[in-house]
């Protein structure tokens, strides 16, 4: 059975701003706290078809590849090669702009976990709540990288630098 889950965020950065970084999609480890790198491994570099391996602070890696782009607004991927209990998982990035310095930054994801009923009920329970924090937690990452070009470690600014940048 299917999970989705998804997280909003307003922030006071501009949409064409953020999609300077967002669209480099090989620079994921400049904002996200659990990224340690994200080389792309195919030809394709930006749009539909690119294909990035992201290995985690913890070792761990997946790839994700594009299946869906739409230029200045977000992507869709299709995650593979993971090491998580998942049959499979699907991803969509994207912004949308409020007005000339404020956007809407949106996350979503779905996901079949294995293990029959106790699969459901781990990816209900567990894992749909953990992807809503780690969503945010990109998000932030990707807002403040925006406005500082700060690369983000394994941990966020503290929420008073946050606070400025983020409305909601």
């Amino acid at each position: 059975m299917i999970h989705h889950t998804e997280k909003t965020i307003r922030v006071n950065v501009p949409a064409a701003k953020i999609w300077q970084v967002l669209g480099d999609f090989s620079s994921v480890e400049r904002f996200a706290t659990t990224i340690k790198t994200s080389p792309i491994v195919n030809d394709i570099s930006s749009g539909l078809g690119a294909k990035r391996l992201c290995t985690f602070n913890d070792g761990s890696s997946l790839i994700e590849e594009i299946t869906d782009f739409q230029e200045g607004k977000g992507f869709k991927m299709v995650l593979s090669e993971f090491s998580l209990p998942l049959k499979s998982m699907h991803s969509e990035m994207g912004i949308i702009e409020i007005d000339a310095n404020s956007s809407e930054l949106y996350m979503s994801s779905d996901f079949v976990v294995k293990a029959g009923p106790l699969g459901w009920l781990i990816g209900f329970f567990i894992m749909r709540p953990i992807m809503k924090g780690v969503f945010k937690k990109l998000m932030s990452g990707l807002a403040y990288h925006c406005v500082t070009g700060k690369q983000i470690n394994e941990k966020l600014p503290p929420n008073e630098e946050l606070a400025k940048i983020i409305i909601s």
